[in-house]
């Protein structure tokens, strides 16, 4: 009863005073759905807020859940921007139309083309990449020479037996990788690769990256794979016994001679259904900000993106002197090669 009495009082320009506050209010509300589980965005979040005014409220998610629930929504989605942490869903998002296209000079003047979505006519992207992860090989310095594991064929090579410890091959990070290296390889010699790593394997598939690096450095394991970005938070940790596990664990960023090291993207999109349009591109672009470049090198020790952005990290400026060559195969094939791959493992058995 006091809505409908004091809209009474206040008359049509009042009223109008009434609708305009409403919809600002709304415009300072973003709604995130994020696969970024890492303490250290929170600065990332809270900086925004600050500087913007805008509230954001988060959900967290794995990038399938966060695309099944996206559909599964649909046009009722509250979601606004969408993080993910792998290429390959990110291309998967953008062909199941879940994402909108931004057109936006401060994305596409800091982020290079090859870390884009594909464009529309009008050059709109439907999704930005703000950081990489490089998915090395770890190998024990006592029992393992760098010259036997310098390239991603090497680990299913027999030389190798008995001493490859892995995640799940099924995990998004290892599906995007050997979606790669079926690209290179073609399907046949790519299924006698992951036969061979199965073959070569010093215990079944189990943990995250950071349990394999500790497997190496344990002695339990000759060789194993992981993203840079959780061997750097081991090389700059406060802890004695995580330093001390570096002077046994060697790095090698595999196919420096061929291809180059496969690199994993993480990426934002504007949601189809984004309530909050304009406040969505606003962080997108605060993301490619020299300051949120900045956060994801050292805050979360990833690879910056963004043009004109100098690395400062020093563990991974210590792992390659801050540049490898990288390979450039275009996202869209690495995302359709994973329904092959994925088949793939299932006859070799790898877990």
């Amino acid at each position: 009863m006091f809505s409908t009495l004091f809209r009474k009082h206040i008359g049509a320009a009042g009223a109008i005073l009434l609708a305009c506050t409403a919809v600002s209010a709304q415009e300072q509300v973003l709604n995130i759905y994020s696969a970024r589980h890492y303490p250290t965005d929170e600065a990332l979040y809270s900086n925004f807020s600050k500087a913007t005014g805008i509230k954001i409220n988060r959900v967290d998610a794995d990038d399938a859940g966060i695309l099944a629930r996206l559909k599964a929504e649909g046009a009722a989605s509250p979601a606004d921007v969408i993080l993910l942490v792998d290429a390959a869903r990110l291309w998967r998002g953008e062909s199941e139309g879940l994402f909108q296209p931004v057109k936006s000079k401060v994305l596409n003047d800091a982020i290079p083309t090859q870390f884009r979505g594909n464009p529309n006519a009008d050059g709109a992207s439907p999704w930005f990449g703000f950081s990489t992860r490089a998915r090395v090989i770890v190998y024990d310095k006592v029992k393992v020479r760098k010259d036997d594991v310098d390239t991603y064929e090497e680990l299913g090579d027999p030389k190798n037996k008995g001493k490859l410890c892995i995640r799940s091959g099924s995990h998004p990070y290892n599906l995007s990788l050997f979606g790669a290296v079926t690209e290179h390889l073609g399907a046949q010699q790519a299924e006698i690769w992951l036969k061979g790593m199965v073959d070569n394997m010093a215990r079944s598939p189990k943990g995250g990256d950071t349990d394999q690096i500790k497997a190496v450095a344990a002695g339990e394991c000759g060789i194993a794979v992981t993203n840079t970005y959780y061997l750097a938070r081991i090389m700059r940790s406060d802890k004695p016994e995580d330093r001390n596990m570096m002077d046994r664990v060697g790095v090698v960023f595999p196919n420096q001679a061929s291809w180059g090291t496969h690199v994993n993207i993480a990426g934002g999109a504007v949601a189809k259904n984004a309530k909050n349009p304009a406040n969505a591109i606003k962080f997108l672009e605060y993301l490619a900000s020299p300051s949120a470049q900045e956060h994801f090198a050292n805050g979360n020790n990833e690879w910056p993106v963004a043009k004109g952005v100098k690395l400062s990290n020093p563990a991974l400026q210590a792992m390659t002197g801050g540049n490898f060559k990288s390979e450039t195969i275009p996202i869209s094939v690495v995302g359709m090669n994973q329904v092959k791959v994925q088949q793939m493992l299932d006859r070799v058995g790898f877990k």
